[in-house]
């Protein structure tokens, strides 16, 4: 597909959420040994889609595509819930859009074993950011590091503490970067 240079758009949601939430408060982020239900944020893939499906239609840009994998386990995770929001949105807005997940029926080893040219070291999942580093010990640090050695496929992620120190810590505390 031909794809247009990245476009940051802002989306404050501190107001939407409890203040106590480890998404803002940086307390008791879910560390390497906490389930993926205690990443949850409800309604984050809806607030996301909403924001870019408006952005879209007054670009006349056809499709969003996002990378929800098939093990994401919240309610705005899956494929249905991408095709209803499709079609509250190109009714919302009068214009015909397409929302894809490329990789919802995939889980994240998969995707890493297949992608052989994306330049990995450049994405980033960590949910406590030590400044442009991943922290190496929160839930979404254990998965990135867990799906790449299930995918047979040398990690390159920068992050701030080894494997073996993060097994053993506490829950990451949220560095400042929002």
């Amino acid at each position: 597909p031909r794809l247009a240079p990245l476009t940051v758009l802002d989306l404050p949601v501190r107001d939407c959420y409890r203040s106590a939430s480890w998404s803002f408060s940086g307390r008791r982020v879910p560390s390497a040994r906490t389930p993926d239900e205690a990443v949850y944020l409800p309604g984050r893939n809806l607030l996301l889609l909403a924001k870019a499906a408006v952005f879209c239609a007054e670009r006349r840009i056809p499709s969003v595509a996002l990378g929800s994998l098939g093990s994401n386990p919240f309610p705005d995770g899956n494929p249905s819930f991408f095709r209803r929001m499709a079609a509250t949105a190109s009714a919302g807005l009068g214009f015909r859009l397409a929302i894809s997940a490329p990789f919802a029926r995939s889980h994240k080893a998969r995707v890493i074993a297949d992608a052989e040219a994306v330049p990995w070291e450049s994405t980033f999942s960590c949910i406590a950011p030590r400044g442009s580093r991943h922290c190496g010990r929160c839930n979404k640090c254990a998965e990135r590091r867990a799906a790449f050695r299930e995918a047979g496929v040398p990690d390159p992620t920068p992050y701030s503490v080894s494997a073996g120190a993060a097994r053993g810590a506490r829950p990451a505390r949220r560095g400042a970067r929002r």
